[in-house]
């Protein structure tokens, strides 16, 4: 961003034009020129350590624009942020203070000093000066317990962004289903604020509902995970919008969805990108292949790749500066580079996700990647998701199943075989593809497949 604050980025990037669309509230940003969202608290906030714990998207949105520059630092907590880590993320963030709002829900908050923050503005005289170099967190998603905290500056954060690219003669429309309080949703916000405007998701809203005020909007550009995709275009509501631009991270893109994405939007440029919250964006793949040119590894540059014991790395200018709290391990080697836990192997000259390195079933001491599976399993014209997990065996130690969501009718045409043929089919293409130990024991066809707060699919023991 052209700036050394976000409010000074909006208006460096055409603050009159630029939107924050809310499921209830639309928000001029030209607005917050003589306006605040905070109930005239910005000046108490100076300087201090804020935890954003509201519950709506578009509040903390509006806190964030407000206090870069004037907190010392902020925590982005997701609204699913568990109470018991709670008095952990406010020990390690060293916090002092909260934005809250009507619906959150997390209590009781052992803060001196909670802000109540809405998305209705009130006019304020308060001059905007910035006062300090805010430091941004961002908690990982906790999987496996307590969330980390990463140590971000607006700088890291908005380094992939392109400087020399400045509002377009037609703004540009961001949305993302992503909560923006997290690392893929917070770069899709930031895209919108740098060059044009944003409409914000609700996980209380129906893709239905969404679609239609992402329509409504005009948008232009659109995000999320595979796992969003899917149940997007399970809808049957994928025909409501026309975007230019379609994005997938934070999740394997198959080619699956990936044809699937193209089918159903001739016309956009559909993208994967690949990203952490502790590495930053690492690069963008738009050819429609699943995987990544081998060409991307060991190039020299802003963002740098390399493997190493199967797993990439990764060193750039988006890398945060640490993890957060007296127990925090290092966050990069002594080269500066952020390991991924992300498995990759080389197949044709193109590079391909084989899953997180803890995440591999061990039938008979052979190594399962279960989105190598998946990934077949998801190609076949009738299969919408699938989730491939361990089951116990007594020989093996353990056999591989898949659960299988089958396409609506009204979505892939025609009716769908019966159960017991769809497995045989999927089987039999599993046997195609993959050695024998790989190959599903059992498969499941499901009505539908848990997906967690931030978009990704919930697998056992993750």
């Amino acid at each position: 961003m052209p700036s050394d604050s976000l409010w000074g980025s909006i208006n460096h990037s055409g603050l009159s034009r630029a939107r924050l669309h809310g499921p209830r509230h639309l928000i001029e940003l030209a607005d917050l020129a003589q306006a605040t969202s905070l109930a005239g608290a910005r000046a108490q906030l100076q300087g201090k350590c804020v935890l954003l714990l509201t519950r709506d998207q578009l509040t903390a949105a509006l806190a964030l624009i407000e206090l870069d520059g004037v907190a010392r630092r902020l925590v982005l907590c997701p609204a699913d942020l568990a109470p018991e880590h709670l008095p952990g993320v406010i020990a390690d963030a060293e916090a002092d203070a909260c934005i809250v709002d009507a619906g959150t829900a997390i209590g009781p908050i052992p803060l001196p000093l909670q802000v109540r923050a809405t998305p209705e503005l009130v006019r304020s005289e308060l001059p905007r000066e910035r006062s300090y170099e805010t430091e941004w967190v961002l908690l990982t998603s906790g999987t496996t317990g307590a969330p980390k905290l990463v140590l971000h500056t607006l700088a890291s954060l908005t380094s992939p962004l392109d400087p020399g690219v400045g509002p377009a003669e037609a703004p540009l429309v961001w949305s993302t289903f992503y909560d923006v309080r997290r690392y893929g949703g917070l770069q899709i916000l930031l895209r919108g604020l740098h060059a044009g405007s944003l409409v914000l998701s609700d996980p209380d809203e129906a893709v239905t509902g969404f679609f239609a005020r992402a329509a409504a909007a005009g948008i232009t550009h659109i995000s999320g995970t595979p796992s969003h995709w899917r149940r997007a275009l399970m809808s049957g509501a994928a025909s409501t919008i026309a975007p230019r631009y379609v994005r997938l991270s934070g999740e394997i893109a198959d080619q699956g969805i990936l044809d699937s994405l193209r089918a159903a939007y001739p016309q956009a440029v559909v993208a994967h990108a690949f990203a952490s919250t502790e590495a930053g964006v690492a690069f963008e793949v738009r050819d429609g292949r699943a995987g990544f040119p081998a060409a991307l590894i060991g190039n020299p540059g802003p963002v740098e790749l390399r493997i190493k014991e199967e797993t990439l790395q990764i060193r750039s200018a988006g890398t945060a500066r640490c993890y957060l709290g007296a127990r925090a391990e290092s966050l990069q080697d002594a080269d500066g580079f952020v390991d991924t836990g992300d498995r990759i192997e080389l197949r044709a000259g193109r590079y391909h996700f084989m899953g997180r390195r803890g995440g591999v079933i061990n039938v008979g001491g052979l190594k399962v990647h279960p989105e190598e599976v998946e990934a077949v399993i998801n190609a076949h014209p009738w299969v919408r998701m699938s989730l491939v997990r361990a089951r116990r065996n007594p020989i093996t130690g353990a056999v591989v199943t898949a659960d299988v969501v089958v396409n609506a009718a009204s979505v892939a045409g025609g009716s769908p075989p019966a159960e017991a043929v769809l497995a045989r089919e999927l089987t039999d293409r599993c046997r195609r593809s993959l050695p024998p130990h790989k190959v599903p024991a059992m498969i499941r066809i499901v009505p539908t497949l848990e997906v967690s707060p931030s978009g990704k699919l919930v697998r056992p023991g993750a």
